[in-house]
């Protein structure tokens, strides 16, 4: 393995350097408070895209780079970011309330405590001491009633610790319940299949947080992919057919549109994204995965 060398530079040696390497920067004051208030290397991110690949000769980037294009691609991500959030948002909510009625319909208000209801017990029993730290450290009032309040069971009831829950807790939960009648309990009011769902919510877990943590967003190659449903038809014929590559952000677009659909009828979030969408600062919608003649497919009209 090699040693780090590399040196920390001033603002005015990076502009230097970029300048150096083929960017255009029409406006230096502007590119050094972008530099200051975001950093060098979180930009570089976005001007990745526009660089030539290593074995052309020649600058590093592409003919025409602007820093002023690179600022717009990152601040068209940010408003991604944004969008998404408020639409996971919803959805993780329809999924927490799902989860909880039906646990507590199936055993009683603590029936999510049953070991017996999952198919891997070591798994449950992480599960579960995650979920009692986050209890016993929590501050919610409503968490402080009920330790100050009840002794036995020393867990809340379902409808509690599903407000607690992160989206990634959630997601482990409700997958490792053994019972597929429970799983399409939670999924109907989803209009999906358990078998869609669950790795959906993974996938779902995965874009929320790296919109939480404020990652690059729009061009990333998600691992975990979600299952792709064969039905409904206007849901089916919108998604595009899925690849052995990491799942680019199209589909997850297309799924959560579809799921807020479900959860939040009179929702013009489509109409946002379809705004915003048309704003990207390139075009290049394919390197998001999406597809010629996207917008004239079922889900989006």
């Amino acid at each position: 393995m090699a040693q780090f060398t590399k040196a920390s530079l001033t603002i005015a040696q990076k502009i230097a350097h970029l300048q150096a390497a083929g960017m255009a920067i029409p406006d230096v004051p502007m590119a050094e408070h972008w530099l200051r208030h975001v950093s060098y290397y979180r930009l570089s991110a976005y001007w990745l895209p526009f660089e030539k690949p290593k074995q052309q000769p020649g600058p590093r980037f592409q003919p025409g780079t602007s820093f002023d294009t690179v600022i717009a691609l990152y601040q068209f991500d940010r408003r991604l970011r944004l969008l998404i959030l408020d639409a996971i948002e919803r959805i993780e909510v329809a999924i927490r309330g799902g989860w909880a009625y039906a646990l507590a319909h199936q055993g009683g208000p603590h029936g999510y405590l049953n070991a017996a209801l999952y198919s891997d017990r070591k798994r449950f029993h992480e599960n579960l001491s995650r979920l009692a730290r986050d209890v016993g450290s929590s501050p919610e009032t409503y968490v402080d009633h009920y330790r100050r309040t009840y002794d036995d069971p020393a867990m809340p009831p379902a409808w509690m610790v599903a407000e607690m829950m992160s989206f990634g807790q959630l997601s482990r939960w409700l997958s490792s319940l053994s019972s597929r009648a429970i799983r399409n309990k939670i999924a109907a009011p989803l209009a999906l299949d358990e078998k869609v769902m669950v790795p959906l919510l993974k996938h779902l877990s995965t874009v929320r947080n790296t919109c939480a943590h404020h990652g690059r967003l729009w061009n990333r190659g998600f691992l975990i992919r979600p299952s792709l449903p064969h039905k409904p038809a206007d849901l089916a014929a919108t998604l595009e057919p899925p690849t052995p590559q990491p799942a680019l952000l199209y589909n997850s677009l297309v799924l959560i549109t579809f799921l807020l659909k479900q959860v939040d009828p009179p929702s013009l979030w489509k109409d946002d994204l379809k705004a915003h969408i048309a704003t990207h600062p390139t075009g290049n919608l394919a390197a998001m995965g999406f597809p010629a003649g996207w917008d004239q497919r079922p889900l989006w009209l």
